[in-house]
């Protein structure tokens, strides 16, 4: 039996996005290559994509500084990437004839996971070619044609 790949992640606690809003760029990226994602993100214009983006580079050199993997950063794919909500920060807000209204302040956890691309999924293969017809040694059927008909005037 196989021992289960360890992936390497990093987290992010306490971000002041909503985790709607974090959950939307999340889906962008996820199972993509690194390369591929921080493109993604470098040209997405949500606030949360920044997060996600340091997130991602801090995974990145996780995986780089970890002695046991000597992983390159370009060689490696989102295998997940979820945000999971934080705690809310509560706020008032005045309103008409002393009455208050509460503002929420939602906080998320970003995490990413990443893992190294597997040998046929970072070289993606050449399309197989079509097998030749093969001579055939009996004689070729005639085909049929109709025959338009024509309007006699």
């Amino acid at each position: 039996m196989t021992a289960p790949r360890e992936d390497v992640q990093a987290v992010a606690k306490f971000v002041r996005v909503s985790p709607r809003k974090a959950r939307l760029v999340a889906d962008h990226i996820r199972g993509r290559s690194v390369p591929e994602a921080r493109a993604i993100l470098a040209f997405t214009p949500r606030a949360a994509a920044r997060e996600v983006e340091k997130v991602l580079r801090s995974a990145v050199a996780n995986a780089e500084s970890n002695p046991n993997r000597h992983w390159n950063g370009d060689d490696l794919y989102v295998k997940a990437v979820f945000v999971d909500e934080g705690p809310t920060i509560k706020r008032w807000r005045a309103r008409a004839r002393g009455r208050v209204n509460r503002i929420l302040k939602r906080t998320c956890h970003i995490t990413v996971r990443l893992d190294q691309m597997e040998p046929e999924q970072a070289a993606p293969k050449a399309p197989k070619k079509r097998a030749e017809p093969k001579a055939e040694t009996a004689a070729p059927k005639a085909r049929r044609t109709r025959k338009k008909k024509e309007a006699v005037a």
